[in-house]
């Protein structure tokens, strides 16, 4: 299964469980993970998800995504 992956600005745990309440709810809880150890801080999400969706979900509280 693909994975899409995306850069974010999402730094630490406090950060995550900014993001969780609206990853949940636009990717499905336990679909997603954010690498803290990555410099990138990189959100990987399996399966082809739609990037503005994702991209909307993180603005909304405050965070940003790029596709890399």
């Amino acid at each position: 299964m693909e994975t899409t992956k995306f850069k974010t600005n999402i730094k630490c745990d406090g950060c995550i469980s900014k993001v969780t309440p609206s990853l949940n709810e636009t990717v499905g809880e336990g679909q997603w993970h954010v690498d803290l150890t990555d410099a990138a801080k990189t959100l990987s999400v399996p399966g082809n998800v739609d990037e503005q969706k994702i991209k909307e979900a993180l603005l909304k509280v405050g965070y940003k995504a790029e596709k890399v």
